[in-house]
């Protein structure tokens, strides 16, 4: 039968399965952000100061927080950093920003929630690894140690587990387990049954020792965006922790951004991920903040979440020999990402926001349509004119040299009147 004369049939709508697990509270103050569960999927980063410069941390945790990460995780290795925390957490209180700090531990940070209650006290959440906590007999009693303090101050923990670090005892043990077998497995899926056997046990340990497991979240870091996915996918079938996701190292720039958003993207498709981090190396002189933007981005692609006005721009061709669609495109988008922090206050809602700057007749009339607010810039050899659409509909022609700062009016007056008044009494 000629697939045109068939019964038509509606093509299913897809959406992210929906995800399965427990929920977590990270708190400080009145702010209270909710982990896993039907909680939205949080963005989290880590600054790279060095946590003894008090001043410098707190500047980047809210640059950070500003740009959308509503955890942030600060490295706590000395005893001089860990002094600095409760200094770190004073100064983001007195410039306004209540962003819950997460404590990052390794090696020694047994020692160091116990000797700086300031510090166990004013960070909202400890991360442990359990391949850094000790060796031999003293795994057991310095995580026990970590877990007392975790008790002590009610605070919820992250069991992360990174191959980079995983507890060699555990790996040689199975390792001679596998060599056992009838049918041994590859070296690649006894290392990934390591890092599921770890993130588990040591929870199961955890809530031994007294944790509510709704307090604990699991991660299982890897730099391979196929054995994240393997690894994760094998996670989420065995347990109900909330899963905080991620490549340990994704690299730096394109490599980074396009590993991060293919594995956690396939992952966050099937209903797996909490909270998400993409660890990029930033390039010279890029911020930071960088890392949060692509984390955003992955998300609002998905349709999980909305942090910033979308606009969409097309990439240009033949048609499109004029800069000027590409430049107020950026004009545009920069604009609207800066005036989050005050936005998100001043107009509700205001991170739905479609915006088209396309820079020909093929599509532009149509995608324009299709945004809330768009614009249709004329091509090569097209009418010097650029139509406008507002909610569909053809508002306005604009024409002149000041095409750009027009439509950038046009805009600011429809956030306005769409917006604003959802603040107004």
């Amino acid at each position: 039968m000629n697939a045109m004369t068939e019964q038509a049939q509606p093509i299913a709508l897809v959406a992210p399965a929906a995800r399965r697990t427990r929920q977590a509270r990270v708190a400080w103050g009145a702010r209270v952000v909710t982990v896993g569960g039907d909680a939205p999927v949080r963005v989290q980063s880590m600054t790279n100061t060095d946590t003894v410069d008090a001043a410098g941390t707190a500047r980047q945790v809210k640059a950070l927080a500003l740009a959308g990460s509503e955890l942030v995780r600060i490295t706590v290795n000395t005893p001089e950093a860990a002094a600095q925390v409760a200094p770190i957490r004073e100064r983001l209180d007195r410039m306004g920003c209540d962003v819950p700090l997460v404590g990052d531990f390794h090696y020694n940070g047994h020692r160091l929630l116990t000797d700086y209650p300031d510090c166990a006290q004013a960070l909202s959440k400890y991360r442990i690894n359990p391949g850094n906590v000790g060796k031999g007999a003293k795994h057991d009693t310095q995580f026990a140690q970590m877990i007392e303090a975790a008790l002590k101050w009610d605070k919820p923990v992250r069991i992360g587990v990174n191959w980079g670090s995983l507890d060699q005892e555990l790996l040689t043990a199975l390792m001679d387990e596998n060599a056992r077998r009838a049918t041994p497995w590859d070296a690649r899926q006894v290392m990934y049954e390591a890092l599921v056997r770890s993130a588990i046990g040591s929870a199961e340990q955890a809530v031994a020792l007294g944790m509510n497991p709704a307090q604990v979240i699991l991660s299982c870091k890897v730099s391979g965006v196929q054995d994240l996915i393997a690894v994760y996918r094998e996670l989420a079938r065995r347990c109900d922790y909330p899963l905080h996701l991620g490549l340990t190292e994704a690299g730096m720039g394109t490599k980074g951004t396009v590993a991060s958003a293919a594995a956690l993207s396939i992952l966050l498709q099937e209903g797996i991920g909490d909270t998400i981090r993409v660890s990029l190396t930033p390039q010279p002189g890029e911020a930071r903040t960088q890392e949060v933007v692509v984390a955003s981005e992955i998300l609002q692609a998905l349709g999980l979440r909305a942090f910033v006005p979308s606009v969409t721009a097309c990439p240009g061709c033949g048609r499109t020999t004029s800069t000027v669609f590409q430049e107020l495109a950026k004009t545009i988008d920069d604009h609207l990402r800066a005036q989050m922090p005050v936005w998100r206050l001043k107009y509700p809602g205001v991170e739905t926001l479609r915006v088209a700057v396309m820079g020909c007749i093929v599509n532009g009339p149509g995608e324009s349509k299709h945004a809330d607010i768009g614009i249709s810039l004329p091509g090569t050899g097209e009418m010097p004119a650029a139509p406008v659409y507002i909610d569909g509909e053809k508002a306005v022609t604009l024409r002149g040299e000041h095409i750009a700062q027009e439509f950038h009016a046009l805009v600011e007056r429809y956030i306005e009147q769409r917006f604003g008044a959802a603040s107004r009494p």
